[in-house]
């Protein structure tokens, strides 16, 4: 039932503080705006709600295992290892809101304010022609409306803010970002360099991680609260310093400093409303988590920024006498064209050099070895490419033999050096790789829940192949020893870089957004997070979507200021 008192109005309305949608509030209230930020997870604040981020092992309850109620409540999630005792919390219970998947997806959904944001990789890397490109190079899926060119100003003005360290290279297939003195490589990690260098004569480039962590925090972030990095690597936990990037710790609090900033948690968006006299989407309706109450409000301008199938689900479940099909889907393309980076392919070895050797700290932060396959004409039997992350780290003796004082000395000495190098290769955008409603079985909400159809095909597994074993033959090359090539046939969602769904594109009749994120159909709504890409590169997206996100708020403004919107 609706509340019935009229709905309030704002300037503009934002759908979800993750990543984007941080973003989004961010620029909407600084150039004027008045903003309702709508979330449907549980307020969280920085600092004081991180409750686990300080704890040792021995202070969590099941020193880091999920308890027998943690699986039975996240059937979905606690099938991976992303899912921990330490941020168990700040995801939604599977059971509250189920989903099918007549192919597996692992779909990762907070329960907070701020999203994943709080949770994420932070790896951030800059996409290139090479990618914005490829599409209409071997006529794949549309192309993109935009080029590298578009979007450059962008990456550095988000970065800029974000905090990104990391080292130039000046490749044109992996452009440099606007980068914090980079975090240092350890001494194997720096032997595997080299030895990559030399024997692939530069056409492989081994470099430290670019990373979304502060290693020289400016007045402009010390002034949010921010402070560097302090190397502790719990970051999956929230970071009470604010050392790496996330709504609590710098969008948010740029947006509240305006005083425009209205934010409702609880908040669960079920539709975007449409107006049929003026053509135009009014407002949203929400659906209150604690009290099941409905409820509308209105906006000139509205970004949806649920994350990639959040957002879908808003789209898809936002119908009228216009939209039958969904908010905007004037293409059919809604729902269509999902896309994740398949992963957990790759190879591990063992080094006995450098016994006298160990690091400082738990660096937040691995290696990088960027694109090499398939930069010119394709030579590898497949389209795309694919990328590296990994590191090199030293055990301590944990396992060892005996008892008493002596097991107790050997366990406090230093082991063997391993190194990992596991890929992360692009997925190309297919039409029957789809999420779909089902408006028969409901949520805890009364919400549609979710079908998922989607997998990886022919071409992702002729990738793995070169992914599995150039991993092996570097570290081999590189003289390290008990080399283990792997492929654990990652499902599609595992990555948490879901994206596509929402594409953008040059024509109304195969995409559902403009270049700038704009619907083609509905002026007034903006899609910038991951449901508006077109293709997936082979490089972490979040970057992207700030830059995009961005780019789409200051068009928005200025063409409500010529009365446009």
């Amino acid at each position: 039932m609706h509340i019935s008192t009229p709905p309030q109005t704002f300037d503009a309305i934002v759908v979800g503080s993750g990543i984007s949608g941080g973003w989004a509030a961010k620029e909407l209230t600084e150039k004027g705006l008045r903003v309702l930020m709508l979330d449907r997870g549980r307020p969280f604040e920085h600092v004081t709600d991180y409750d686990t981020a300080l704890k040792a092992p021995w202070e969590m309850p099941h020193r880091g295992r999920l308890s027998a109620e943690q699986i039975a409540s996240h059937p979905y999630l606690s099938r991976d290892s992303f899912f921990q005792e330490g941020n168990a919390h700040f995801w939604l219970k599977d059971t509250d809101a189920p989903y099918a998947e007549p192919k597996r997806f692992d779909w990762y959904r907070p329960d907070i304010v701020g999203g994943k944001s709080i949770m994420w990789g932070r790896q951030t890397y800059r996409w290139s022609d090479l990618d914005f490109e490829a599409n209409a190079k071997e006529g794949i899926a549309v192309d993109w409306p935009i080029r590298y060119a578009d979007i450059a100003p962008w990456y550095s003005y988000v970065e800029k803010f974000a905090g990104i360290s990391g080292e130039k290279l000046g490749l044109a297939h992996l452009p440099d970002s606007e980068f914090q003195p980079p975090m240092e490589m350890n001494c194997l990690e720096k032997h595997v360099a080299g030895s990559i260098k030399s024997r692939y004569n530069g056409d492989r480039i081994m470099t430290i991680g670019r990373v979304a962590n502060l290693t020289a925090a400016t007045k402009q972030q010390t002034d949010l609260g921010r402070a560097s990095c302090q190397f502790r690597f719990l970051c999956n936990r929230g970071c009470p310093f604010g050392g790496y990037f996330s709504t609590q710790a710098a969008t948010l609090p740029a947006a509240r400093k305006t005083g425009r900033l209205t934010l409702r948690p609880y908040s669960i968006v079920a539709e975007v409303l449409y107006d049929e006299a003026k053509k135009r989407a009014k407002g949203v309706r929400v659906v209150d988590a604690q009290t099941g109450e409905s409820i509308e409000f209105n906006a000139r301008i509205i970004f949806v920024n649920g994350s990639t199938v959040g957002t879908t689900f808003v789209l898809m479940n936002s119908l009228s006498n216009r939209f039958q099909n969904g908010l905007g889907n004037d293409s059919g393309v809604l729902g269509k064209y999902l896309m994740d980076h398949h992963f957990r392919v790759g190879a591990n070895g063992s080094s006995d050099e450098f016994q006298d050797s160990y690091y400082y700290g738990r660096r937040a932060n691995g290696i990088y070895i960027p694109r090499y396959r398939n930069l010119g004409t394709n030579k590898s039997g497949y389209l795309r490419g694919f990328g590296y992350q990994g590191r090199a780290t030293r055990t301590r003796h944990e396992n060892a033999e005996g008892f008493g004082a002596d097991m107790k000395d050997r366990m406090t000495q230093p082991g063997e050096w391993f190194m990992s190098l596991g890929g992360f290769g692009e997925c190309l955008p297919y039409e029957s790789n789809q999420v779909t409603l089902d408006r028969q079985k409901t949520d805890k909400w009364g919400m549609p829940s979710l079908v998922f159809n989607a997998e990886f095909k022919e071409n992702e597994r002729l990738m793995q192949r070169d992914m599995e074993n150039d991993a092996a033959e570097m570290l081999e090359a590189a003289g390290l020893k008990n080399i283990v090539p792997y492929n654990y046939h990652s499902a599609p969602g595992q990555a948490i870089h879901e994206m596509g769904t929402a594409r953008m594109g040059r024509d109304p009749k195969t995409s559902i957004l403009n270049k700038w994120n704009q619907m083609h159909a509905v002026s007034n709504v903006f899609v910038t997070d991951g449901a508006c890409m077109t293709s997936s590169s082979c490089v972490n997206p979040s970057l992207t979507y700030m830059a995009l996100t961005a780019r789409a708020a200051d068009y928005a403004v200025k063409e409500m200021k010529k009365g446009n919107l």
